[in-house]
């Protein structure tokens, strides 16, 4: 069952389900928030306006998926790949969305590698990668 903390996140669920399944067992919690620790480093190398390239802590990271959902719900996410690092401390995933901007009713679709540094079974730092021409297309389209 969801847990209700996280309810407001809802339009995020496909992305966050695909992350937790991606690292297993690598990391302890349910939700894609409890697996990250509460100064996680979130890293995104592209420029959108209205995300910061970086992202420092947990509530900071919550206050931007917050604006995230409030502006494009996703009805899947899928096309996932997992490389595992030896020592099980970094994980790289590939891994696509799908969705809707929700202003414009627009379709969002991207494609995305992130690379995930783990320690005691937290995520510490996450580094971001993503098809930016993609978005800007979804973001500036007029609506349908």
């Amino acid at each position: 069952m969801p847990n209700p903390k996280y309810a407001a996140y809802k339009s995020a669920a496909p992305y966050f389900n695909l992350v937790r399944r991606a690292l297993g067992d690598v990391v302890d919690g349910e939700h894609f928030f409890d697996i990250v620790t509460d100064d996680v480093v979130y890293e995104v190398l592209y420029d959108i306006s209205g995300w910061p390239r970086v992202i420092r802590g947990r509530p900071d990271l919550m206050a931007q998926f917050r604006g995230y959902c409030d502006n494009i719900e996703l009805q899947s996410a899928d096309k996932l790949i997992a490389h595992k690092t030896d020592d099980g401390r970094v994980v790289v995933i590939e891994y696509e969305v799908h969705g809707t901007i929700l202003a414009t009713d627009v379709k969002y679709n991207n494609r995305f590698c992130s690379i995930i540094k783990i320690e005691n079974q937290k995520v510490v730092h996450w580094r971001d990668y993503m098809d930016s021409l993609a978005a800007w297309n979804a973001l500036t389209a007029h609506a349908r």
